[in-house]
């Protein structure tokens, strides 16, 4: 090693210069000629090289002797020696440290190398400068993990651009219903090596997996259900049938995003559909006024019902403490009539007769005097024969009326028609203000 560091050392004075100093042998010819400060020669550069590689592997000519053969033109390069084991085995190691040096590779941010041993796999190796055994022993093969990759069942680019055998599905309800979606999925950072080894076409496999766990979600729901209220459910059930399936065959791939972008009917039925649907929104609206009016209604019905129900509560502490207090008054007036029984008897008496005259009408008969000047009230007749006019549509006005009955009660009469008229307006048969207290 040390003879090796000094033949390739750069520093040597002597370098290119086509001077050499070999074991105390005399420097050949070209050392004797004027130096100067300029850049070497590259053909003395060469040179001097090819003799001290020639003196590693045995060449024991001296600096002075003959130079190495040229080419033709006397500018060539000399031909290095041939056949020498050692050279043979520098030749051997720089070949072997070419070959190991092969074997690092720069592995990028978000990707890994999966390294194979003979075509099996053997390691995955992170991102950053990696080695591993150089080739044919070992290979690699990147594998992007990071990237997002995506597809379209239904359509292509636009929703105008259908794919009806993909779209079209059959829902529980038998309807068909036109349903496009995108769905979105990239590699799990340990399943490298299944997405290359363990299936043929693994991207094909995730667009088969999400189109079987459509039409089976699909196929378990409604139309209606799908078309409205149901889409976020549906997607949902959709990505996790359709992991589910690539779990179990062992892809490496897990689904990112499975979005619904169109449900329709088919366009042959469009029309049709459209206006079922406006009849049901009609439905929709007329159900909701009736439940608007009911709204309304109901409160005050119970409103109703409550003040109602006040009232009957009113009425009856009413009744009852009215029919309390009359028991009361009159358990007091037994009382009292308890104690003097023929005054209380003359009160009461008089009590009813006065209610009794105050709603009849009276007629005063002098009988004693044998008079037959009758004084009526005038002013409750009219106030009769007003009242019963008014109760009779056809009969004639008020005025008329009371003419009549004052003509009427303007002719004399008997004291035995007295009597009897007093008898029918309710007035005792002896005549008005006949004394209570006359027996």
């Amino acid at each position: 090693m040390r003879s090796i560091s000094k033949i390739f050392n750069l520093n040597d004075p002597g370098w290119g210069r086509g001077g050499r100093n070999d074991g105390g042998r005399n420097e050949d010819d070209s050392s004797r000629r004027p130096r100067n400060d300029g850049p070497p020669d590259l053909d003395e550069v060469w040179r001097d090289f090819n003799n001290r590689i020639g003196s590693l592997f045995g060449n024991k000519r001296g600096g002075g002797g003959p130079r190495g053969p040229r080419t033709s033109g006397g500018g060539g390069m000399p031909s290095l020696p041939s056949g020498s084991p050692k050279l043979l085995g520098v030749l051997v190691l720089v070949a072997v440290v070419i070959w190991g040096l092969s074997g690092f590779m720069i592995v990028q941010e978000g990707q890994v190398a999966v390294v194979t041993r003979f075509g099996q796999y053997t390691k995955t190796l992170p991102p950053g400068l990696q080695w591993r055994v150089p080739y044919p022993i070992e290979n690699h093969e990147m594998v992007n993990i990071s990237q997002l990759r995506t597809f379209e069942v239904g359509f292509r680019g636009t929703a105008r651009n259908k794919v009806l055998p993909e779209s079209l599905m059959l829902t529980t309800d038998e309807n068909i219903i036109d349903v496009q979606y995108v769905v979105q999925y990239r590699l799990n950072p340990d399943g490298a090596p299944d997405y290359l080894f363990r299936t043929n076409m693994p991207d094909e496999s995730v667009r088969q997996a999400a189109e079987t766990a459509m039409r089976e979600i699909v196929g378990r729901k409604t139309m209606d259900f799908v078309l409205y209220e149901g889409r976020t459910e549906v997607a949902t059930e959709v990505h996790n049938l359709a992991q589910s399936i690539l779990d179990r065959y062992r892809t490496g791939i897990q689904i990112s995003t499975v979005a619904i972008q169109n449900v329709q009917p088919p366009e042959q039925v469009q029309a049709a559909f459209d206006d079922a649907v406006k009849a049901g929104q009609d439905r929709e609206r007329q159900i909701n006024e009736g439940n608007a009016y009911a709204n309304q209604v109901l409160p005050q019905a119970q409103g109703q019902v409550a003040r109602m129900l006040q009232d009957a509560e009113g009425y009856r502490a009413k009744v009852v403490g009215d029919a309390e207090g009359n028991t009361a008054r009159f358990t007091s007036i037994e009382t009292e009539f308890a104690k003097a029984p023929e005054v209380t008897r003359q009160r009461m008496y008089l009590a009813t007769m006065q209610q009794i005259l105050e709603s009849s009408a009276k007629v005063v008969v002098d009988a004693d005097s044998s008079n037959n000047m009758l004084y009526l009230p005038l002013d409750k007749i009219m106030s009769q024969t007003a009242r019963e006019h008014r109760n009779s549509p056809g009969s004639g006005s008020i005025e008329a009326t009371t003419g009549a009955a004052a003509a009427a009660t303007s002719q004399p009469r008997t004291p035995a028609a007295a009597s009897s008229g007093n008898a029918t307006g309710g007035a005792p048969a002896r005549g008005a203000l006949v004394s209570p207290y006359s027996r």
